[in-house]
């Protein structure tokens, strides 16, 4: 047996601590009151953030999926439309913020760049499904207000990824 630990084994726990916490801050955000079912502040999208300069693709991809099943088992909606919302919003977002990062990379975007790109891809791929599924013509009305908070909301969790990165003795082991 050797005493390193095998490729993929660090990643493996880390995927693990992340995935906890975006299941604890979905249930969270579950308690705040939503004006429609999709629209979410995105504090489960925090574990994404920080997961962007330390984990793979493979395993990054493995955190949103988490992210995304956790909060649909959390919320009661797993076999429902706002499921999907929640799948293609997330799966833009990461998407986005990972290719993002990966292009410009830290010392260009930053975290609040990133978390408002990802936040902006996810309203609008959400709206997107919402004319279609949901709001037909009417969507016209939610965009404004959609992207307004998905931009507000952004720079928030950006600001405080940035300080916990910052201040993380634990993040700065990694």
């Amino acid at each position: 047996m050797s005493l390193t630990p095998r490729l993929g084994e660090k990643e493996k726990k880390i995927v693990a601590l992340l995935g906890g916490c975006c299941l604890f801050l979905s249930t969270l955000e579950y308690l705040i009151p939503k004006p429609l079912p999709f629209l979410r502040i995105g504090l489960a999208n925090m574990p994404l953030l920080l997961a962007l300069d330390i984990l793979s693709l493979r395993y990054f991809s493995l955190l949103a999926l988490i992210k995304v099943f956790g909060q649909a088992i959390i919320s009661g909606t797993l076999v429902s439309y706002v499921f999907l919302f929640s799948l293609a919003g997330t799966g833009a977002s990461a998407g986005i913020m990972y290719l993002v990062w990966r292009i410009l990379g830290p010392k260009r975007i930053g975290y609040i760049g990133v978390s408002v790109a990802g936040a902006l891809v996810s309203n609008g791929t959400q709206l997107f499904l919402a004319r279609f599924f949901v709001f037909g013509e009417g969507v016209r009305f939610l965009i404004p207000p959609f992207l307004g908070a998905g931009t507000i909301t952004g720079v928030a969790l950006g600001l405080f990824c940035e300080a916990f990165i910052a201040r993380s003795r634990w993040y700065q082991s990694l």
